[in-house]
């Protein structure tokens, strides 16, 4: 088995890469969401290079019903003054979800899944219009053969044979060893 030890300039490396697809595609994200913890550093940064704020999410454990209700475009007609429909595009926010791998999907799927079913759970064919236009996901590195991919990434690996070793999780090792 192989393995990948990504520095901290690989970090910056992926944000910079990430942010110039988001250019090429004409897009930007009213908001970033960090998947806690691994994603953090990769949001973050881009976070402060795009100049647009940061939300965090815990998988599985965390469900943002607000979060799902902006990227639906839900139609509070107390704070919008809009009356009428309970959701309008025109309200939708663009969201970037950001982790730092996507090796099987299940992070990205669990949040499709989870804001489905907290907003407008039966409205299949306007989630589908969400997904890949207002919210997109980012990762530094996908999985070839991956069941779900990202619209952005910047390294493609083999997880089958690769073990992957982030900036922090080097530190993590190193003060571990020295305690011993």
């Amino acid at each position: 088995m192989k393995k990948i030890h990504y520095s901290w300039q690989d970090i910056e490396t992926a944000s910079n890469a990430i942010i110039a697809n988001l250019a090429v595609d004409k897009w930007c994200p009213d908001y970033i969401v960090g998947i806690i913890p691994n994603g953090l550093s990769l949001a973050l940064l881009l976070s402060n290079k795009l100049n647009v704020p940061l939300n965090t999410l815990k998988h599985n454990t965390e469900s943002n019903l607000w979060m799902a209700e902006e990227a639906f475009g839900y139609n509070d007609t107390e704070k919008t003054g809009i009356t009428g429909a309970r959701w309008d595009p025109g309200l939708r926010k663009n969201i970037l979800i950001v982790d730092n791998i996507n090796d099987t999907g299940a992070t990205f799927n669990w949040i499709k899944q989870d804001w489905m079913s907290g907003c407008f759970p039966n409205e299949d064919s306007a989630w589908d219009s969400v997904w890949g236009e207002n919210v997109r996901f980012a990762t530094m590195t996908e999985a070839i053969n991956c069941e779900f991919d990202a619209n952005y990434h910047w390294d493609t690996i083999n997880i089958e044979d690769t073990l992957l070793v982030y900036p922090w999780e080097k530190e993590a090792c190193l003060k571990k060893s020295s305690m011993a």
